[in-house]
């Protein structure tokens, strides 16, 4: 998946609908919420730090504010509801399950000495903590002049304090609930800046988990650490690669939580990959490339769906659209005076905009208005102060650069835990820093945390009437699986090839090794019917529609180039149009002789996959089992949309696999077609077995951070629904379980005296566990370069009382069964299939496949 379309798949497509244009990085505004205080735009955040009223309640003058009892209690999720809990905490879904209440630990396998990239809070604060929420009329967007405007009365304060922007945490009580402050800025301009209680924190209240996170942002910001996005970057100590014109900032991803013994702080490596050029710059030298008539096309073709960072303040922003008839000269709306966007950079950021005549670019902001108001509307940038961040679909295929980023970003665990304890030390050296700690009574340990873990047997493989074991350390089964029949397979003996006339030798050279490869795998293959076509998009469709049958079993396209439309053209058309399974091989990749029988071999693996053929197994226990996996992508071609695949097995030993793919309104994550899907897959269960399955086990991939409520809330329900539709006595154990990839926790083992990465199959479930969640940690995958990144499963309901055993080793042999690749993945295989589904509707296809492909891999 490329960068740009990794970019949009993430996010472009949760946006806002515009309403109207904002200031640089804020919107207006609304007028529901005249009277009530702004957010400050910190994401990160847990909590506004106030209660929600009705949306427009204005206070009686005088009126003291009540600070809620039962505060304390809520979640903090629930507070305010416009800053991102990227935690997922206050969730507690291990008290509903009986079986794990006592222990969610397993037993079996060898037991392993690992580091974690985890350090104690060794003491925090036993006193309470006051927390007020500030504002600003006129309102100030920088962070940097509001915290300079509120810390010009330390006579009131106090030196010890944090502030984020908008929350201020004290250790003493101002006199009065409601204080109003005035200060002046550098242009003379007076502001009122009023500081409202909010909260009484006693020492055990969870919103103290937050205040740590503050206080140790801030720790960040005086080690001359500069915040972009969620994390923290050093701009003093960057990595420069001049001839690819980039620059990388070293920086760590922190978080301090609550796990199961005790808070800990949550720290990893980061690197923020910066391009040494403004978006300014960037349109210049493309409107020299391109003339002025090709330039607005090209422009939005290459701009949209990029990241950029405005170094104002440090903040990033997608390009969703270029608002070709706005400059820098136009007006917008702050308070209740027109400003124009010179005037606005100059008064707020002392920044002079040197080209008036450039277009603005437009980011729609993703989080929503406040309560009762109107959504936000989108932030409109200026393309001088805006630096591209990130890579290009060119630099991602150019290998030279990604080898030099690769040799700067992907650490071994010996360079990592280096980096790592040389972090915490010079927190512990920094005399500031330690002064910010120690006057809030915060100290961390100096070591990283020691943990015990296990190491789950090796899986014995299945193929056909061979059963053989793999090397454990290198996870994968290539030369073990050569020359055994496979478990089931497909002759071939009706099925197409196409080429041009420029490819016909790597087309005649793939024939004959799939005639070498395959028999000793047990596929008997025919002759192919070749078709030469021309190396143009039309010639390609036509020679599909005139020689394409439903006896086809096979389209084999050799493609002369990896232009996406080509691919596109031909799966849309094979997907939907006049289903068939098909198979695109780029000429380059076999252009070298000397691997042609090892790229054959996996060609033939792939094809009979795709006709329903059955590879290899493992050793799958329970009876009448069926493990269903859901991923989503969204598809910002076709108006935004959200694709869902669900893909389901339908045999005990999981070789049979069931697709579905559901097509969802704009930047939905949450699966609505769910129901419908299932029932679908259930159906096929009772085609192929003549019986309902007795246990369910569902794989949820693509949670984000913050949707974990959701999923609980929203699609268990649906679930549970679905099955009951069934019949009133069908009543299945179901398990579903939340399978997250992008985690910060890594692991290292000690092999030969050296920080090394954890053998594959490593089970943590103690210690960086959550005390609230069933979850645990699994390392599957090797990897021969860099630090292996563990896979986390949370399971959130669970009716089937299975062994937390069970379901460790169940989830471990299922990251053994994904076809494309011999050897262990990363998250099971419907998981994986699942992806590989929605990726290929998304990137490719644009609607439903075609049903009478449900039942085959298709997409593989």
């Amino acid at each position: 998946m490329t960068g740009r379309a990794r970019a949009r798949s993430r996010g472009r497509a949760r946006g806002q609908e515009p309403s109207q244009a904002a200031a640089p990085g804020m919107a207006p505004k609304p007028a529901a919420e005249v009277g009530l205080p702004q957010p400050s735009g910190e994401e990160e955040l847990l909590g506004r730090g106030r209660q929600k009223g009705p949306p427009g309640a204005v206070r009686p003058e005088g009126m003291q504010l009540q600070i809620s009892a039962g505060f304390q209690q809520m979640k903090i999720g629930e507070r305010g509801g416009r800053r991102s809990d990227f935690h997922d905490t206050g969730i507690h879904t291990r008290q509903a399950m009986e079986h794990v209440k006592e222990s969610k630990t397993g037993v079996s396998g060898s037991s392993i000495e690992l580091r974690a990239n985890y350090f104690r809070i060794i003491s925090r604060p036993q006193w309470v903590l006051y927390q007020y929420h500030v504002d600003y009329n006129p309102q100030m967007e920088s962070r940097r002049l509001r915290s300079a405007l509120l810390f010009k009365h330390d006579e009131v304060l106090g030196t010890t304090r944090t502030f984020d922007g908008s929350i201020l945490f004290l250790p003493h009580r101002l006199p009065n609930t409601v204080t109003e402050l005035f200060s002046e800025t550098r242009s003379g301009e007076n502001v009122r800046v009023t500081i409202t209680l909010t909260n009484e924190l006693p020492p055990t209240s969870p919103v103290c988990l937050q205040f740590y996170n503050i206080i140790f942002r801030r720790v960040l910001r005086i080690l001359n650490m500069q915040q972009i996005g969620r994390h923290y970057y050093n701009p003093n100590d960057p990595l420069n690669i001049p001839h690819h014109r980039l620059m990388i900032w070293p920086g760590f991803t922190t978080s301090i939580l609550q796990y199961e013994s005790s808070i800990m702080l949550c720290t990893d490596v980061s690197h923020k990959v910066l391009r040494s050029e403004t978006v300014l710059s960037f349109m210049s030298q493309l409107r020299q490339q391109c003339g002025d008539q090709r330039f607005p096309e090209a422009c939005t073709k290459e701009l949209v769906g990029l990241i950029v960072l405005t170094r104002y303040n440090n903040k990033t922003y997608r390009i969703d659209d270029i608002a070709w008839e706005k400059t820098p000269n136009n007006t917008f709306k702050k308070g209740d005076k027109d400003i124009s966007f010179k005037e606005y950079y100059k008064s707020q950021y002392n920044l002079d905009i040197c080209d008036n005549n450039q277009v603005l670019l437009v980011s729609e902001l993703k989080r929503q208005g406040p309560a009762g108001g109107a959504p936000r509307g989108p932030a409109l940038l200026v393309p001088e102060f805006c630096y591209l961040t990130g890579l290009t679909d060119k630099m991602r295929s150019d290998f030279n650069i990604m080898k030099d980023l690769s040799s700067h970003t992907r650490l071994t665990p010996e360079q990592r835990e280096q980096r790592m304890d040389r972090f915490i030390t010079n927190i512990n050296r920094d005399p500031n820093a330690q002064a910010e700690l120690t006057s809030w009574g915060l100290n961390f340990d100096n070591k990283l945390l020691s943990l015990k873990a296990r190491v789950l047997p090796t899986e014995r493989i299945s193929q056909g009437a061979k059963i053989y074991e793999y090397s454990p350390w290198v996870a994968e089964w290539s030369r073990e699986m050569r020359g055994a029949p496979l478990i089931s397979t497909r002759p071939l003996e009706n099925w197409l090839m196409l080429y041009t006339r420029r490819n016909l030798d790597s087309a005649q050279a793939l024939l004959q090794a799939l005639n070498k490869v395959s028999p000793p795998l047990g596929i008997r293959v025919q002759r192919a019917c070749m078709i030469e076509i021309e190396d143009r998009q039309e010639s390609l469709m036509r020679a599909l529609q005139h020689n394409v049958s439903p006896q086809t079993q096979m389209v084999v396209c050799i493609l002369p180039n990896n232009r996406k439309d080509k691919y596109d053209a031909v799966k849309k058309f094979l997907c939907v149009d006049c289903p068939t399974p098909s198979q695109c091989v780029v000429a380059r990749t076999l252009s070298k002789p000397q691997a042609l029988m090892t790229i054959a071999t996996k060609i033939a693996l792939q094809m009979n996959c795709k006709m329903g053929g059955e590879l290899w197994s493992v050793e799958i226990p329970l009876k009448q089992l069926m493990i269903v996996g859901i991923d989503c992508y969204h598809d910002i071609v076709a108006g935004k949309r959200s694709i869902a695949g669900l893909v389901a097995s339908l045999n005990q030993g999981m070789t049979r696999w069931f697709s579905k793919c559901v097509l969802q309104s704009r930047g939905q994550e949450i699966v609505d077609g769910l129901k419908i899907s299932l029932q679908a897959a259930l159906k096929a269960w009772y085609k192929h077995n003549n019986c309902l399955p007795s246990r369910i086990i569902v794989y949820r991939d693509g949670v984000g951070d913050g949707q974990l409520q959701s999923v609980v809330n929203y699609e268990v329900p649906q679930i549970m629904g679905c099955i009951k539709a069934l019949g009133q006595d069908y009543n299945p154990k179901l398990t579903v379980v939340v399978v997250k990839k992008r985690v910060s926790a890594r692991f290292f083992a000690r092999i030969d005296g050296k920080p090394s990465n954890p053998p594959p199959g490593t089970v943590i479930d103690n210690d960086v566990t959550r005390p609230e969640w069933y979850d645990f940690y699994i390392v599957s995958q090797a990897v021969r370069v860099g630090s292996v990144s563990p896979t986390h499963y949370n399971v959130i309901y669970d009716s089937s009382g299975l062994k937390p055993d069970y379901m460790q080793r169940l989830t471990y042999k299922m990251c053994h069964m994904y076809y494309n690749w011999s050897g262990i993945v990363r998250v099971p295989a419907p998981c994986q299939y699942a992806h590989k589904l929605a990726f290929l509707v998304g990137q490719s296809i644009h609607r439903e496949p075609n049903t009478n492909l449900d039942d085959f891999l298709y997409y593989l």
